[in-house]
Formats: C-alpha cells, sequence, structure tokens
C-alpha cells in the first residue's frame, strides 16, 4: 500500500470510528460534518478529532440541574436560580488597560440565568412567530438541523434584546453574568483557578475553531450550574461599555453606564487563549454590528422572596 492509499485508508478509520463515538454519544453530528470536511482538506488529525471528541467529557459525572431550575415554556431553556448576595467583580490586574479592574464587592439581587447560551432551534422559535429577525447571511447554519444545539451568532446586540423580550426574559447585566461565571470566591474561570484544558473549555488549544453545541464541557461548569461561560462565543450583556465604569460603578445591582457608543460582550470565543476566557475579561462591540462568534443569553428578575 503506496502512502497516499495508507493515508486515505487511515483518514477513513478515524472517520469511521468518530462516527461509532459520536453516535454513542448522542448523535451530535456537527462533529462529523467536522471530520468530513477536514479530511476532504487533509487537516484531519486523531488529535485533532481527540480533542473534539473531549468536549463530551465522556466517563466523566455530568453535572446534575440544580434543584432550583426552572424551564422556560416558550423555548426550553433550562433557567438557574442565582440567589442575592455579594460577590467579588473584576481584578487588580491592569495590564489589560485596566478595563477589568478595580476589583469591588457588588451585591445584586436574585435573578433567574440561562443554563446555556441560547441555542438556533430556540432562536428559530421566536422567528416563526415573527417576534425575531433572520441573523446575518453570513451565517448559513442556524436553522441546519445538525447544528440546532449550537449557538446562534450573527446576531447584533438589538436582536439579541428582542429575543429575550420575546422569551419573557431580558439580557443580563455584565455583574450578572460575572456572578454566575465565577460564583462568591473570586476565581477566574467557572470551575476554578486551573488553567483551562480542551476537557474544560472552547478555546484556541482545542483546535477546533468553531463554536460547539451549548450543552458541552460539563466539567466546566460555573458554580451555580452554567455551561460555557468561558470560550464558545461572546455573549452579549445589557450594558454600555465604559473602560473605566468599575472605578465609581455602584455596590448594589449596578447597571452599566447610560449612554455609550459600544456595548459589552463577555466570555471571549473559541479562538481566545487561556488568559482572554478568564471570567473577569471584558469585551466591546458596536450593538448592531454581527458577527461570527458573537451569540448571548438571557436573565430574569427572580419574584419577590
Amino acid at each position: 500500500m503506496n502512502t497516499l492509499s495508507y493515508k486515505k485508508f487511515s483518514g477513513a478509520i478515524v472517520l469511521l470510528i468518530s462516527v461509532i463515538i459520536l453516535g454513542l454519544a448522542g448523535w451530535n453530528l456537527d462533529v462529523v460534518l467536522r471530520a468530513v470536511h477536514s479530511y476532504q482538506n487533509g487537516t484531519l488529525t486523531m488529535e485533532k478529532l481527540r480533542l473534539d471528541i473531549a468536549s463530551y467529557n465522556i466517563g466523566q459525572p455530568i453535572p446534575p440541574i440544580p434543584d432550583n431550575a426552572r424551564i422556560s415554556i416558550l423555548d426550553g431553556m433550562i433557567q438557574i436560580y442565582v440567589p442575592a448576595g455579594e460577590f467579588i467583580m473584576g481584578t487588580g490586574d491592569e495590564s489589560d488597560g485596566g478595563h477589568n479592574s478595580p476589583s469591588h464587592i457588588v451585591y445584586l439581587d436574585s435573578y433567574w440565568f440561562d443554563r446555556v447560551e441560547v441555542t438556533n432551534s430556540m432562536y428559530l422559535k421566536c422567528i416563526r412567530t415573527g417576534k425575531c429577525t433572520t441573523p446575518a447571511t453570513d451565517n448559513v447554519l442556524y436553522d441546519k438541523w445538525a447544528y440546532r444545539n449550537h449557538p446562534i451568532v450573527y446576531v447584533t446586540w438589538f436582536q439579541a434584546d428582542e429575543y429575550c423580550q420575546w422569551a419573557g426574559r431580558r439580557l443580563p447585566t455584565e455583574a450578572e453574568w460575572e456572578k454566575v461565571a465565577r460564583g462568591t470566591d473570586g476565581r477566574m474561570y467557572p470551575w476554578g483557578d486551573i488553567f483551562p484544558n480542551p476537557r474544560l473549555a472552547n478555546f484556541d488549544l482545542t483546535m477546533i475553531h468553531e463554536s460547539v453545541p451549548s450543552y458541552r464541557y460539563p466539567m466546566g461548569v460555573s458554580p451555580y450550574g452554567a455551561l460555557n461561560l468561558a470560550g464558545n462565543v461572546r455573549e452579549w450583556v445589557a450594558d454600555w461599555f465604559d473602560p473605566k465604569y468599575y472605578t465609581n460603578s455602584p455596590h448594589s445591582n449596578p447597571q452599566g453606564p447610560l449612554t455609550g457608543f459600544e456595548r459589552s460582550l463577555r466570555s471571549a470565543s473559541y479562538n481566545e487563549d487561556r488568559r482572554e476566557i478568564a471570567v473577569y475579561q471584558r469585551y466591546k462591540h458596536e450593538p448592531l454590528s454581527p458577527g461570527l462568534s458573537r451569540g448571548f443569553r438571557c436573565a430574569q428578575d427572580a419574584e419577590p422572596e
């Protein structure tokens, strides 16, 4: 068998193995499609496939859905409850221009928070009611079955806002997003202070180079039970962006600046490094600009206790 024939044979074996594994894992066909595309362009390797499959955390305990979670009737989103209280927001590190500093104590009332990023299938429900508009034409996968559980992307801030309103919710504030991501102990990542690896998050070292379904990386779960709060896609939040806002933000329920030119995003994406996916990192973009790695999730005020 010559070298070329051997490579083709090896690639076919890899694809067969991937199909079997993914069938057992629940037929998330996006991985199979990625493997096929990689095989076609000559970039498929066992390491690349292994890191993609690692996102399932096969063989590891699946974190239970919190007892006080609930399911939205309109879109099927699991909402997790976040009790009132204080947490540590920001960091004392000013190496990024001080956008994330100073570290300060913030109090938040109780609220509900989406367990995962809003998915393509959820967003399609809103489109079909006429309450949401289609994402930018660059998004050619949002209505494809194989990508139904991927986070919706190529949406503007306004589209994210209209979806949350349709669902009876709203975009979370930066403070609400960060509390769910890091808990009350000031951790760097949702799972703690251990540096990320391909079993915890979708970032540059996973070699996937695109988003994965919102339900992946259960080992990277946050203290309150939310998934994918580090990497995968950036997430629009409610606040206007001000790099110096932390120097004078209120202690209780900060809402961000009253006005601005850019809206804040959190989480970083699949192309960022381990420093950039830390949960205190802040990002910004024009609210009318959709993007390949820009998605969102929603929040909701909790009923008075």
